[in-house]
């Protein structure tokens, strides 16, 4: 169980310093219980680390009373007397954030341990340090060590951990929750959209990819589905297009809203290809007052275990979104130094409260025990203070499906799960030549591959699925209030809570500067692609309101109905493709053949139906969704 859901999870109410998260360590010092993933067992340790190496670390700072500000963030974010009755930054850190005392007293004790504190953040949830490996583990109490673990791709490497839980001063304990940064959890963090660019995939064999279902449809291969029910893969839909799928119009802009956007590095290109792209489907241009880029102090560290190039086309993808969705909407990116420094980006969105809903299109790859129980506490603090401050956090679901072919069992990812945070999940969507759409289904591809007159099924590593929508119900954090009554029985939170356009089939056309290849235009896709679309939405609903935020979000979407949000059901329907797309580490054939994507059959343990389901959620929105969700 995690401490800091209790008010809208139900789950017991506990203070960092409680006896159910210490342990007595060695001398006058408390075990941080929670401190060491999973993954760091003694079976797989490899061997010790250089003890001269530098680690950047985060302390973070508890908050002063935590389930009094989960209960304000409940009630400003449910319907009643305090609903979207905010605080602003100042006023939440002057009544919820660690004391200045505080911080001095642990920034005090880190510097006589030898430790370089280099900065603390405006909310004061984070002191930065840094301080060589030696150092590191003698202020903590422990030993750090590499130890093997499973990446995406089945790919194993050597990541380090503490071989036990780290240890403070017991008159420091209460005020600290977590130390980020001695465990390399982080470095299983990726963009959730595909693998690479495909530009023009399917021109290369002569038959191309279409604007619209059916408009190519490769009649010399074996038709898998009758007329009307079968398409080459879609090029990428424009603007018309995508708004057309929402039931958007000329009047939803995201006027007045600013929408928020967490990654990492930054490129270069991004403004310049997104209005290169607008200006070729059909979006308003990005003008250079409505973007902004908060970078990280110190510059980037370009960590290859990071793929720093993959970071730029996320970005691209989910400015150009977010911006299709909600044109008129001022658009703010918060830059990691690396894929380490994640939190400290979403929390500086956070603290500088300055964009009212905030789209993060990256997770861990892998289910929830990737991460150690004491770092998956920070999320808990920052979408408290979020929810209080009005601010929505949508989360990207992962493109792993349940996870089963990372994580050995079926899990969902993180953060979606944290119930602070919205987990979007995917959809499959085709758009007919006039823009109507002919229908949605449940995001998970089944490979097939040509053999003869017929398709079979793909054989690699994992069988025939070839990405797909995370959910599933967690195993670590309980039911939260909003879902009670609205999803099948159980006492856990299961996600995702919506839904978007997620399948880079029938994906979006993005507009990006590529490396050793220029400007290129190509369908993308990915949850990465639904978590901007909806935060888009969000701006839009927040306009209709006349405000420029709405808030925590669940509370809200589970009360609306099928007005707002349309159910998701699977439709016996699929696409040729010439190349098999590379999601969230999933192995899938390489290069090209013939090969038939078929739409939300089951290939996993994951499935759209009636309902809430574990792929879309309620569902995905409809033309109804932007004035019932500002109401």
């Amino acid at each position: 169980m995690i401490a800091g859901c209790a008010a809208l999870a139900g789950i017991a109410a506990a203070t960092p310093a409680t006896a159910a998260n210490n342990q007595a360590g060695p001398g006058d010092r408390v075990a941080v219980t929670g401190s060491t993933p999973a993954w760091a067992t003694p079976a797989a340790k490899l061997g010790g680390v250089d003890t001269h190496a530098t680690r950047h670390v985060q302390v973070a700072l508890a908050l002063r009373d935590q389930a009094d500000a989960e209960a304000l963030a409940k009630a400003i974010s449910t319907p009643g007397q305090q609903f979207r009755h905010t605080l602003s930054a100042s006023e939440f850190t002057n009544r919820f954030a660690a004391t200045q005392n505080t911080v001095d007293q642990v920034t005090t004790w880190l510097r006589q341990q030898g430790l370089a504190v280099t900065g603390v953040t405006s909310n004061r949830h984070f002191i930065e340090a840094s301080a060589d490996t030696k150092t590191l583990e003698r202020a903590f109490g422990t030993t750090l060590a590499k130890f093997k673990h499973t990446l995406k791709g089945g790919k194993t490497a050597a990541l380090v951990a503490p071989e036990r839980p780290i240890t403070l001063p017991s008159s420091l304990r209460a005020a600290v929750t977590s130390v980020l940064g001695l465990d390399d959890s982080e470095k299983t963090i990726t963009p959730q959209r595909i693998s690479q660019p495909t530009p023009s995939a399917a021109a290369a064999t002569g038959t191309g990819c279409a604007s619209s279902w059916g408009q190519t449809n490769n009649t010399a291969v074996p038709q898998v589905y009758g007329d009307g029910a079968q398409s080459n893969l879609i090029c990428g839909y424009n603007t018309p297009q995508t708004r057309g799928i929402y039931g958007l119009t000329a009047a939803n802009t995201g006027s007045g809203t600013t929408i928020g956007i967490v990654g990492a590095y930054n490129g270069a290109t991004t403004l310049a290809d997104a209005n290169r792209a607008a200006g070729h489907f059909g979006s308003p241009a990005l003008a250079a007052a409505m973007y902004s880029v908060a970078l990280p102090s110190g510059g980037f560290n370009n960590d290859p275990s990071c793929e720093p190039d993959s970071w730029a086309g996320e970005q691209a993808l989910d400015v150009q979104a977010s911006h299709t969705i909600a044109p008129a909407a001022e658009i703010r990116y918060y830059a990691a130094k690396d894929c380490f420094s994640l939190y400290s980006a979403l929390n500086t969105a956070v603290a500088e409260n300055k964009v009212g809903v905030i789209s993060n299109s990256w997770g861990y790859n892998g289910g929830e025990s990737t991460v150690p129980p004491a770092t998956r506490q920070q999320v808990d603090a920052i979408g408290v203070q979020a929810a209080i401050q009005g601010q929505s956090i949508v989360v990207s679901s992962g493109d792993a499906g349940d996870n089963s072919g990372v994580a050995g069992r079926p899990s969902p990812a993180f953060p979606a799960s944290n119930p602070w945070v919205t987990a979007v999940g995917g959809t499959s969507v085709a758009v007919d030549g006039s823009g109507r759409k002919l229908f949605d289904t449940g995001w998970t591809s089944t490979a097939l591959v040509q053999s003869g007159n017929t398709f079979v099924p793909t054989q690699d590593k994992d069988g025939p699925f070839a990405g797909g929508a995370g959910g599933g119900v967690s195993s670590i954090f309980d039911r939260p209030d909003y879902q009670a009554g609205k999803v099948p029985a159980g006492t856990k939170r299961m996600v995702p809570d919506v839904s978007a356009l997620a399948d880079a089939y029938t994906g979006f056309a993005v507009g990006q500067t590529v490396p050793g290849q220029g400007y290129v235009e190509y369908g993308s896709g990915g949850t990465s692609l639904a978590a901007p679309l909806i935060a888009g939405l969000t701006a839009n609903a927040a306009q209709a309101a006349e405000t420029d935020r709405l808030g925590f979000l669940n509370p809200a979407i589970y009360d609306l109905g099928s007005s707002a949000i349309a159910d998701v059901t699977p439709h016996k329907r699929g696409v040729w493709t010439p190349v098999v797309f590379g999601y969230g580490g999933v192995t899938v054939p390489p290069g090209q053949g013939s090969y038939f994507v078929d739409f939300d059959a089951k290939p996993q343990t994951l499935q759209s139906g009636p309902g809430w389901d574990p792929v879309t959620g309620l569902g995905t929105p409809n033309a109804g969704f932007v004035a019932a969700l500002a109401k």
